[in-house]
């Protein structure tokens, strides 16, 4: 190919977004103490204004307030659980029989990459692979320090996909952020459709004719991949696959019924063009922009929808430290999202459905974390000091039994591998429980205002694996 017709394909753009607004992270801390200290107060007068009242002794008490509290809890996970199960079932049995008309419209693939270049061929490539007669690729290069920029340019220009030509273009820009590089790529696009993912990721053959065809319906704004993780066959790696198949996609299941699904993952995101005008494109206020996008495309009264599968392939951490990393960044990122949008929290007549969504993240970011660490913490304790050690086995082992039934359900419907599901043994009482003592940091820093930098998961490549 000539440079003439390389060069045409390729743009140069500066950051143009808006920076955002400061923290005022005085007044946060101020405002964490006096809600701790109110908080506090409220519950020592209960604890005295109760205590004098009971008829059993400090010691009576304190098993009975164990035993009510293990009831609680385990009412409360069944509830989750089962509310979860339930939504999903119907969800993927509706989407199972229900016949939806072919839909082909053209949508631009934006690929957001910085420092990829260890794994961008093999994304593009798998992109040129896709079954749809109808779609352009975006490479958007966000300053990146290594061989980005070059490893792109050989891909730009009119390639054979599939079923088609399809025009690669490549766009340098000054690093800015993913958001600013996904934003970059969409004003670029003149495609009525978007599909948003992150540029080590790749794209199963069937994945755009899946995902777009909800588009059909005028009031779906956005539609929700399914991920899935490529470089399995380790021990952190494996449990991860599991947590994709059974934690996250099960709920998005659940929620695609209600077509109220509150994080269209980074990996893979359909959204209709209007659908992101309506919600101001993307924002690097958050270090959860996807999670943000998401808010922001349901308080403008688009449906979101679940498609299982549109698959997107993603590279996990290997290692502990880089996976703590992450969901420490995940949930700081989806608090601040949440305290971004609080006034739908307080005020339901903005929009009833982000409210539920949004009492719904304030849950499962900040509620359940603490609830399992210290109902796990506050058990074993009690055990240990009234010589009941072997009924906490039992319940362990009940929690164990109810996370093996749901390891099956899942991988069965996502006809995943069977040999993911005895890692549901260990899935709740020590991987869930790790994670959720990250998520209990990340929130209390949060809350107090600690700095924290972007981070970034060094790739090894697909093909090298």
């Amino acid at each position: 190919m000539k440079n003439d017709d390389i060069n045409r394909y390729q743009i140069e753009l500066d950051n143009r977004e808006i920076s955002a607004p400061k923290r005022n992270v005085r007044k946060e801390k101020l405002r964490t103490i006096i809600i701790s200290g109110i908080s506090s107060a409220v519950l020592m007068i209960i604890i005295l204004i109760t205590l004098p009242l009971t008829v059993l002794s400090l010691s009576g008490l304190f098993v009975y307030s164990t035993i009510v509290s293990l009831v609680i809890f385990l009412f409360i996970l069944l509830f989750r659980y089962f509310s979860i199960l339930v939504l999903a079932y119907l969800y993927i049995t509706k989407f199972t029989v229900e016949k939806k008309n072919s839909y082909y419209p053209f949508i631009s693939i934006i690929v957001p990459a910085y420092n990829e270049g260890v794994v961008i061929k093999d994304s593009v490539n798998s992109l040129l692979n896709l079954d749809y007669p109808n779609y352009e690729i975006i490479i958007v290069n966000d300053g990146s320090t290594d061989n980005t920029a070059e490893a792109a340019s050989a891909l730009v220009g009119n390639q054979q996909g599939r079923t088609s030509q399809v025009k690669v273009s490549l766009i340098n820009k000054p690093n800015g952020g993913k958001a600013k590089a996904l934003n970059a790529g969409i004003q670029y696009s003149e495609a009525d459709f978007i599909l948003c993912m992150d540029g080590d990721s790749q794209l199963t053959t069937d994945t755009l004719k899946n995902g777009v065809r909800h588009f059909i319906d005028p009031e779906v704004g956005a539609v929700a991949g399914n991920v899935k993780i490529q470089n399995r066959n380790k021990f952190l790696t494996d449990l991860q696959a599991l947590e994709y198949v059974e934690g996250l996609n099960l709920a998005r299941s659940a929620q695609g019924q209600l077509r109220l699904v509150n994080i269209i993952p980074g990996p893979i995101g359909f959204f209709r063009k209007i659908a992101l005008k309506d919600a101001g494109f993307y924002s690097s206020d958050t270090f959860a922009e996807d999670a943000d996008l998401t808010l922001k495309v349901l308080a403008t009264g688009w449906k979101i929808n679940y498609e299982p599968n549109a698959i997107a392939l993603t590279e996990a951490p290997e290692t502990l430290h880089q996976l703590l990393k992450q969901r420490y960044r995940w949930t700081r990122g989806i608090i601040q999202a949440i305290r971004k949008h609080r006034q739908h929290i307080y005020n339901p007549t903005l929009n009833f459905a982000n409210t539920i969504v949004l009492w719904s993240m304030v849950y499962e970011a900040l509620v359940w974390p603490f609830m399992n660490v210290f109902a796990n913490l506050f058990f074993i304790v009690v055990a240990a000091g009234y010589g009941m050690l072997k009924w906490i086995f039992f319940w362990w082992l009940g929690l164990a039994l109810l996370d093996l039934m749901a390891a099956i359900y899942c991988v069965a419907v996502e006809k995943e591998e069977f040999r993911l599901v005895p890692y549901a043994i260990i899935y709740r009482l020590v991987f869930i429980l790790l994670i959720d003592v990250t998520k209990m940091m990340a929130t209390i820093e949060e809350f107090l205002g600690f700095q924290m930098t972007w981070g970034k998961l060094q790739r090894v490549g697909f093909s090298q694996k």
